[in-house]
């Protein structure tokens, strides 16, 4: 695979480190957010002649500002400007949009392309400035002029004071016209034309916050039913509601659950079954579910186990005790598919990032660095020892970095196009062409 880096900087601030990755629906775009509140968007160059062996790189389009530090005084609760998730809409006109949201404030964004201005004003000079209107005699025709290409990003909508603990998902519905949002105890379905309201269609929240026993952890709509969606929970069980059901779904149409084997329960089972994030499959078929140590592939139609478990980083479950102590055991990493659903990816630590084939059931670990961010430089495969003989290009588990994690991964809808986010670096990698 080729690989390039994008985006780096000297030194690690927190505001430079990337918190979500995710491609628009054609590929062309791919927009990154950090714990900053910017929202950096990177566009497809097309291939060149002169350097045939790229596909085109992703370079700068629009830099933004989505969300700004907020205090709540009601509650003396500082509201960070982090960027919790994006989602692209489907694109409608020459104009792109896209939903982010922090924890509590979800705003739409238009994204669009100026490469014309007016001139030849009746009531301003050139510079803006107002005429007299007595000095007026005669009457000019405004004409457009080319000007340099200028990318504007503007807020359309801003949902606002509708979740009371933090937003952890938004997900667009197949329909086009409306999204869900979900934060611990809600989920909530909104119109994209409507900012004042929303409709609450899970509620988990119990009368007595001492009675809780679970939180959301992600959620998501169906790619093709629009009146059907998941979630996932800390105790690893996936719930799917039919919208048709009922208003509220607090009753699940299907219940998605995995038996633990009581011989290998142990202090940290509980923490480590947690789901950290859920996709459905692009044919809308399988979902994906990660937890700490693994992934899994569910069938909609099969409720009392997963079709596919592919173990992550399964060398870790000797370190747990330590994970706990330095709070890496709480990370939650995402993964995602590929365009034909036959291959999946997710992170990692020491900056690994594992990806499966789903066909011949292979899989393979690789690294982004500095060192293979070069273009035209191949990935080599890692590996990680658990103990004793030390291959010559094994990495041995006790000398992981755990401070380098990759939390937050993204794939080409279509072609064979990674996104990788490593703290406050953004990888690129492609297939290689021969």
């Amino acid at each position: 695979m080729l690989g390039y880096l994008l985006n780096s900087a000297l030194s690690l601030f927190p505001a430079d480190i990337i918190s979500t990755v995710e491609f628009n629906y054609s590929g062309e775009l791919l927009a990154t957010g950090d714990k900053g509140g910017r929202v950096v968007i990177f566009q497809h160059e097309q291939e060149s002649k002169n350097r045939p062996h790229l596909r085109g790189e992703y370079n700068v389009y629009s830099t933004f500002q989505s969300h700004e530090p907020e205090f709540d005084y009601l509650k003396s609760l500082e509201i960070e400007e982090k960027i919790n998730k994006i989602r692209w809409l489907p694109q409608q006109n020459a104009a792109h949009f896209l939903l982010s949201t922090n924890d509590k404030t979800i705003k739409l964004w238009k994204i669009s392309e100026r490469d014309k201005r007016a001139e030849g004003y009746n009531l301003k000079d050139e510079d803006g400035r107002l005429r007299d209107p007595f000095r007026i005699t005669s009457l000019r025709v405004p004409v457009l002029m080319p000007m340099d290409l200028m990318v504007e990003a503007s807020p359309r909508r801003i949902f606002a004071n509708a979740h009371t603990y933090h937003i952890n998902s938004i997900s667009v519905n197949s329909d086009h016209e409306t999204y869900l949002s979900a934060d611990d105890l809600r989920i909530n379905l909104w119109h994209l034309e409507i900012t004042d309201r929303s409709f609450n269609i899970v509620d988990i929240k119990p009368a007595n916050m001492e009675e809780l026993t679970e939180v959301i952890t992600a959620a998501e709509c169906h790619p093709h039913q629009c009146n059907v969606f998941v979630y996932s929970s800390s105790k690893g069980t996936i719930r799917l509601c039919d919208m048709r059901a009922a208003a509220l779904c607090d009753r699940h149409s299907k219940f998605f659950e995995e038996p633990e084997d009581p011989s290998s329960r142990s202090f940290f089972s509980e923490i480590i079954s947690s789901i950290s994030d859920v996709k459905f499959s692009h044919s809308g078929r399988y979902m994906m579910t990660r937890d700490y140590l693994s992934v899994k592939v569910w069938d909609l139609n099969m409720e009392n186990r997963p079709v596919e478990t592919y173990q992550v980083h399964e060398y870790l479950r000797s370190k747990l005790c330590s994970l706990y102590e330095n709070d890496c055991i709480f990370d939650k990493f995402e993964c995602c598919w590929n365009g034909s659903d036959s291959a999946i990816m997710t992170g990692s630590y020491n900056n690994f990032f594992r990806m499966f084939d789903r066909n011949t059931r292979r899989d393979i670990t690789l690294e982004a660095s500095r060192e293979s961010s070069k273009p035209r430089a191949t990935l080599k495969p890692r590996k990680v020892s658990t103990g004793g003989k030390r291959k010559k290009d094994e990495i041995s588990v006790d000398s992981l970095d755990f401070n380098k994690k990759i939390l937050h991964t993204a794939w080409h809808p279509k072609d064979n196009v990674i996104a990788v986010a490593a703290t406050n670096n953004l990888y690129i990698f492609q297939d290689k062409i021969n």
